[in-house]
């Protein structure tokens, strides 16, 4: 006898919010695969664009795009921005909902967040990002997770489609801090980094030499590795831009200031940026550190 009954699961609904450089192939990279995947942008023209690459939806509106996702995805500009769609998505998104912010902001913004959600039955991860805007094209981000291990689980099928990595750092809020000690380091070799090649350049050394020497003992770095001839080469356009930068920098700062510790070095170099984007620089990419040295 045949059984007509059509036991196949439904696929999992998953909103991506906000096609940046960052979002834009993030959400892609959840195509083709088991979901069903809708995404929302300010921006119409930049959501017909993803829908001409990708096999996706686009919807008109937020709630229209939330109201019955199990996964919220979210990667947009700054702490209000971030207000803004969760105002919304608290009062229309379904009980049990994994909501997942991407975006850099205050490890207090999740918190709070996080509490709403509980109060209204769905789930929070705060979940910033590591890898740039090649990272995420490339599918090979990597995540810094707070909130529950219960919700990361779920959610950890979802990173890996666009992720190298996702760790789950403590709870809510503590992925926002990892990040802010990731965005310190990077700034400080990026210094280091700007200070050794401003002496090779005026030394007369070849970049490739340096790189392929260097990359093997203690001062290898990504930034080394990867930006080494780009920067010697004066080209700045890798994504990250120093307006960015400064913000989360701005956000390490409010930090230490609550916890009552210094940041002496990262003070520094985030005036050497805004003195940076004084000169028209601010959207060149970090690495736009040396022409401190012009």
């Amino acid at each position: 006898m045949i059984n007509n009954t059509d036991k196949t699961p439904a696929k999992k609904h998953i909103t991506f919010i906000g096609l940046g450089a960052m979002g834009f192939p993030m959400a892609g990279h959840l195509t083709g695969r088991e979901y069903k995947v809708t995404v929302y942008n300010r921006s119409k023209a930049k959501a017909i664009r993803w829908k001409n690459k990708y096999q996706g939806e686009i919807a008109t509106t937020l709630t229209d795009a939330i109201t019955d996702a199990d996964f919220i995805l979210s990667c947009v500009g700054n702490d209000n921005d971030v207000r803004g769609i969760y105002d919304i998505i608290l009062q229309h998104a379904k009980p049990g909902a994994i909501l997942v912010d991407h975006t850099t902001t205050s490890a207090q913004l999740a918190r709070e967040l996080a509490k709403l959600a509980r109060n209204k039955e769905m789930e929070f991860i705060d979940a910033p990002l590591s890898g740039g805007q090649i990272g995420a094209e490339q599918g090979a981000l990597t995540i810094m997770a707070g909130g529950d291990q219960t919700s990361f689980d779920k959610a950890k099928p979802v990173f890996d489609c666009y992720a190298k990595s996702a760790t789950l750092i403590g709870d809510s809020g503590f992925g926002q801090t990892c990040k802010m000690v990731n965005q310190i380091c990077v700034a400080g070799v990026l210094q280091g980094l700007s200070e050794g090649l401003n002496l090779a350049k005026a030394s007369g050394l070849d970049a490739s030499t340096l790189v392929n020497v260097l990359r093997h003992g203690a001062a290898s770095s990504w930034q080394m590795i990867n930006r080494t001839e780009s920067m010697m080469n004066n080209q700045f356009d890798f994504g990250f831009a120093i307006d960015w930068m400064r913000k989360d920098l701005s956000i390490c700062f409010d930090e230490a200031e609550k916890l009552d510790i210094e940041l002496p070095l990262s003070k520094l170099i985030d005036q050497h940026y805004a003195e940076l984007q004084l000169k028209g620089y601010g959207r060149l990419d970090t690495s736009a550190l040396i022409k401190q040295f012009e």
